[in-house]
């Protein structure tokens, strides 16, 4: 239990991503992004990673999840990143070669990799960039 006296401290923001097919958006996070099933239902899965979590909700397949005022995307921060981009090369490699930016260094300090889901949620990886 929280001492009541101590400050409120936030710890980790989980994302809800919507997908138009659960099953092929578990698949692409588990198999391509290394994440792992921590809960799984009809129309809802819990993934996780290290400290990073990401909630899918299946909407109906009429949702155009990959037009522009629909799209997403959310930001992970990452130590090690061009170590875990070679850890996920062999499987970003089966991706089409516009769903993936290898890393590179951003003018505001920070070094990424980005990554387009089934439905064109953009993952970013990033870390500051070593000087």
């Amino acid at each position: 239990m929280a001492d009541p006296q101590s400050p409120p401290v936030l710890k980790q923001i989980t994302p809800f991503v919507p997908c138009t097919s659960l099953d092929t958006q578990v698949a692409f996070y588990r198999d391509v992004l290394g994440f792992e099933i921590g809960f799984l239902a009809e129309n809802y899965a819990f993934l996780h990673r290290d400290s990073v979590a990401i909630r899918l909700v299946e909407v109906s397949g009429h949702v155009d999840l990959k037009h522009p005022e629909r799209e997403n995307s959310f930001y992970i921060d990452v130590n090690g990143l061009d170590a875990l981009y070679e850890t996920m090369k062999p499987a970003l490699d089966s991706l089409p070669a516009e769903r993936v930016r290898a890393p590179f260094d951003q003018d505001y300090g920070q070094r990424e990799f980005h990554v387009a889901d089934e439905d064109c949620t953009l993952v970013f990886f990033g870390e500051p960039v070593k000087m």
